[in-house]
């Protein structure tokens, strides 16, 4: 027997399809690949048998449920699309939605997060320093950056941001306006506190880095 390409795709849907079936009467939840396939194997028999368009895009609707299929999975079936053979060719099909979403039923990379509140770089020493842009443009700080080596244009005690960085969550920062002087809350480092990088001030651990990184920002300016 010599199957063409379109019947092996044919025979794997099936065989696919009846382990869905199978696992459906055991009570086991399908998973998203098994899902796929009952319903193409559904729609590919309900056209064999002749049935319209519009009848089988309604059917699809009637094959599971979200009872049936493991959470989530209901969410990725957002669309499905298949091609079935009907008496006047070869047509594709597609569905928007074939299982209804449970109340409740988690989507597929949602964040849940757990009850109560955290709090931010919690027990670290904290410091309040005034910042005033004596630039022409606006800079933008990140909250992993070193406070200490921040752009020279920014005037404030730079002794006192010594080891520190932005008190925000990862990823956030500050924005500071031309000649406007606002107030920031810098976090201690924690961990090895070793520093790299930035204006290159520091290169090395904060405990034992601070003398000469205070130096190195008198000779550039940094510190007036």
């Amino acid at each position: 027997m010599h199957l063409t390409p379109t019947e092996m795709e044919r025979l794997t849907i099936f065989t696919a399809a009846e382990l869905a079936r199978r696992y459906l009467r055991l009570g086991i939840r399908l998973a998203h690949p098994e899902a796929v396939a009952l319903l193409a194997d559904e729609l590919l028999t309900a056209a064999r048998l002749g049935w319209t368009h519009p009848r089988i895009v309604s059917h699809a609707a009637t094959i599971l449920t979200a009872e049936q299929v493991e959470p989530g999975v209901a969410h990725l079936l957002k669309t499905f699309s298949v091609e079935v053979s009907m008496a006047e060719g070869t047509k594709l099909v597609t569905v928007f939605d074939p299982i209804a979403g449970a109340p409740g039923d988690p989507r597929p990379g949602e964040v849940i997060p757990a009850e109560g509140e955290i709090e931010l770089n919690a027990g670290r020493p904290r410091r309040v320093l005034r910042v005033l842009n004596t630039g022409d443009r606006t800079i933008q700080v990140r909250s992993h950056a070193h406070f200490f080596e921040v752009n020279r244009a920014l005037d404030f005690d730079r002794r006192a941001a010594f080891g520190m960085r932005l008190d925000r969550p990862s990823g956030g920062g500050v924005r500071f306006d031309p000649g406007i002087e606002k107030d920031v809350v810098l976090v201690s480092y924690a961990g090895a506190r070793r520093i790299h990088g930035f204006a290159g001030l520091t290169e090395g651990a904060a405990d034992t880095s601070e003398a000469m990184a205070i130096g190195r920002a008198i000779d550039r300016g940094y510190i007036r």
